[in-house]
């Protein structure tokens, strides 16, 4: 396992190369004053006068006559040498005229002073080499010694090398390595937060926890989807990563914040004021400003003016294990997908540190991204943040904690700024979390819509509630998509694990597509051609080329969000309701509607993923069917669907690769009215219809203003039948 050998050849190549006389330029005299040839030396070896380089190690064969330079003259070199240790032909002629020197005087003298400093720097370099050389042979011999005072696991009795394992020596030194490498970063921390170094106790051997292979629901990265809208020259990847020398302040901001998160989700009364909730059963919890000022004194600043402050706190019971749930979490890919109705993009743009210990422990991420809600009516939140992730070996928790960097870049004016907001994520029993989450921002909401005001300053928009009520539905959803006690007596139940398997990846891609272009996301590339009021239909288009996940055209889409005076359940219900689906759809023009086959991935009847049918009168419709995701939780549901061609689903049931399948997703996001406060199930819905239509297959033809006419009509008699509808219902 060791070799002390190789350490101590490299130990004698370096006394070696230490003792050689070129690095040492005996030739060249003990003092600065150095000695030039004269002119007249120099043209007897050199009659024709080219320039030739003096070698400093050749003895001469005959006495020569060599002029010394003055005190002046080298001073003037010197000084001249530092700014520019390499002059050219006229920098030599000017320098050499100023102190009565031929310019090949000069050049010499400056050879030979380049020489000078290039020997004081390989013995400088030696030095550092023979102290490091020094330092692994006592490493070597530090390790052989615990290896020889190591004992037997089994039976306490001194072991030797030999009774161990190879993997038991390797953990055992790479256990040793960790220790050092975190009482450094320690080290680190204390330096730039004036706190003093912790030592940690020896790490328990484990393994590398980077791999979340869990199938579908494993939310990894997707080709063509996060992404898929961004311009390339947009705001948020126009950002650069940090410069080296703010590097230590990120440093300092991220161990200060993740210290903040833990005592604000740990800490009461008076920070956090309990008063009474809109229902009999709520209670709503207020961060109380004064207190968190004399608390916090130090954090990124005072609250800047123009931005209000939103701060929530919100607990869960998960079903997923804390190592799943950190690798969602510190995988921007993973993040974007598993939250793509509050995240519409996300960037890493530098890794600081990936952790230890083969987990995420200590990694660092500076991070930018944007915050939507399901609409074109809120502006999105755009964030250049730090990500720290540490575990807290005391109690066991894992914490991930994000803090805004906008002090670092200060000529941009930020809408939005995150003080220390994340989760701490505790383990419990059968794969279980407790999952904390914290959220507090300083925004400037005022280019919200008036109808999405109540909503956002509910919390139920960005709010801490918001991102918990998101989790646990993804965690359900995957909890589901890996279940193998599927049913075989329901009809219509897809009970094949690789059909199972491909259509929830398909319905996943369809409702990340659909996430990312209903709201108000800066990012797009589409083109707004009509409509700027709450009631107007917002009318965009693209082209899609060589996609295979999206048919080859000219796509239209066209989005309006509008208040309905029904909760948001029941709104929800009738949207995803097959047998009422012809009373809002006019593409089907009144054909019954037939559920052929579906996969259930919550344990709310709505949280389904189902393959519809529509027994319409048009012989173009015959071969065409109809995926729908329909999703709810607390604070906000989704009716997603898309058509697909029968063929492709058959391959898709069959187990076959979902992404070649395309997808122009259309569908409905419904929200709270925020008017029944953190009681998402009381008060009036705020719903978003958002359709996609491909006006041209043919993606350089031109878009008739008959196209744009069309589809304009179409969304809203839509939004007419929804209305009337639904109206209907609540007076029954």
């Amino acid at each position: 396992m060791f070799q002390p050998n190789m350490f101590e050849s490299h130990h004698h190549l370096l006394d070696m190369s230490h003792k050689s006389p070129e690095n040492d330029l005996d030739l060249l005299g003990d003092n600065d004053e150095f000695e030039s040839k004269s002119m007249a030396d120099i043209m007897e070896n050199n009659p024709c006068g080219d320039d030739q380089e003096v070698d400093p190690n050749q003895r001469p064969n005959k006495k020569k006559r060599y002029h010394r330079h003055t005190q002046l003259q080298i001073q003037e070199m010197e000084s001249f040498f530092k700014e520019c240790p390499h002059p050219d032909d006229k920098q030599r002629k000017e320098l050499g005229k100023r102190l009565g020197l031929e310019p090949l005087q000069v050049k010499f003298w400056f050879q030979n002073k380049r020489t000078q400093m290039k020997a004081q720097h390989e013995r400088h370099e030696n030095s550092e080499l023979r102290a490091e050389n020094e330092k692994l042979r006592a490493d070597n011999i530090r390790y052989k010694e615990a290896l020889g005072n190591a004992t037997c696991p089994n039976c306490g009795g001194p072991a030797s090398i030999g009774e161990m394992s190879f993997d038991e020596q390797h953990l055992r030194i790479e256990n040793a390595r960790l220790r050092e490498e975190i009482d450094r970063i320690s080290g680190i921390a204390a330096k730039y937060v004036g706190k003093p170094m912790l030592t940690y106790p020896n790490l328990p051997p484990t393994g590398p926890t980077r791999s979340l292979d869990i199938g579908v629901g494993s939310f990894g990265p997707q080709t063509g989807l996060v992404g898929e809208m961004y311009s390339a020259g947009d705001l948020l990847r126009s950002v650069s990563g940090p410069i080296d020398a703010d590097k230590p302040m990120i440093i300092e901001l991220a161990v200060a914040a993740m210290e903040e998160l833990v005592r604000m989700a740990q800490t009461g009364e008076p920070l956090w004021i309990t008063g009474p909730g809109p229902g009999p059963d709520n209670s709503i919890e207020t961060l109380c400003e004064e207190e968190y000022v004399r608390t916090f004194p130090r954090g990124i600043g005072p609250k800047p003016l123009g931005l209000t402050t939103e701060a929530s706190r919100e607990s869960a019971v998960v079903i997923m294990n804390h190592i799943n749930l950190v690798e969602i979490l510190m995988d921007v890919n993973q993040w974007t997908n598993v939250f793509a109705g509050l995240v519409s993009r996300a960037l890493t743009l530098d890794v600081l540190s990936t952790g230890v210990a083969g987990n995420y422990n200590g990694a660092l991420q500076v991070m930018t991204a944007e915050f939507q809600v399901p609409s074109p009516l809120v502006p999105t939140r755009e964030n250049y943040f730090v990500r720290y992730c540490k575990h807290h070996a005391a109690d066991g928790t894992w914490a991930v904690v994000d803090v805004s960097l906008d002090n670092l870049r200060p000529t941009s004016v930020s809408r939005c700024r995150r003080r220390p907001s994340g989760c701490l994520i505790q383990e419990l029993p059968n794969g279980y979390s407790k999952v904390t989450w914290i959220e507090h921002v300083e925004v400037d909401d005022r280019g919200v819509h008036n109808i999405y005001k109540p909503l956002v300053n509910s919390g139920l928009a960005f709010g801490a509630k918001r991102w918990v009520a998101v989790l646990d539905r993804q965690c359900e959803r995957l909890a589901s998509a890996m279940a193998n006690n599927i049913p075989t007596g329901d009809i219509g139940v897809i009970t094949s694990p690789e059909g199972r398997k491909s259509m929830l990846k398909l319905a996943e891609r369809m409702v990340m597509s659909f996430c990312a272009g209903v709201g108000a996301s800066t990012a797009h590339t589409w083109t707004t051609l009509s409509g700027s009021g709450a009631d107007d239909v917002r009318v965009m288009t693209r082209k899609s080329i060589d996609d295979p996940g999206r048919p080859p055209g000219i796509v239209l889409s066209a989005a309006t969000s509008f208040w309905l005076p029904v909760p948001p359940k029941r709104v929800f219900d009738f949207l995803r309701d097959e047998n009422s689906r012809s009373e809002w759809d006019i593409l089907s023009n009144g054909g019954l509607v037939q559920e052929m086959a579906h996969i259930a991935n919550g344990r709310d009847p709505g949280n389904c993923v189902s393959l519809l049918r529509v027994n319409s009168g048009n012989s173009s419709q015959s071969n065409m069917l109809i995926l729908q995701e329909s999703s709810t939780d607390s604070t906000g549901s989704y009716v997603i669907y898309a058509p697909v061609d029968i063929v492709a689903m058959n391959v898709v049931l069959s187990g076959g690769d979902p992404d070649y399948v395309a997808l122009l997703p259309s569908g409905f996001a419904i929200l709270p009215d925020g008017g029944g406060g953190i009681n998402a199930g009381t008060g009036g819905s705020l719903l978003t219809v958002a359709f996609q239509i491909l006006v041209d297959s043919v993606p350089t033809a031109k878009l008739s203003l008959g196209s744009v006419a069309t589809v304009n009509s179409l969304i809203k008699c839509t939004v007419e039948r929804i209305k009337t509808a639904v109206a209907c219902d609540s007076a029954l």
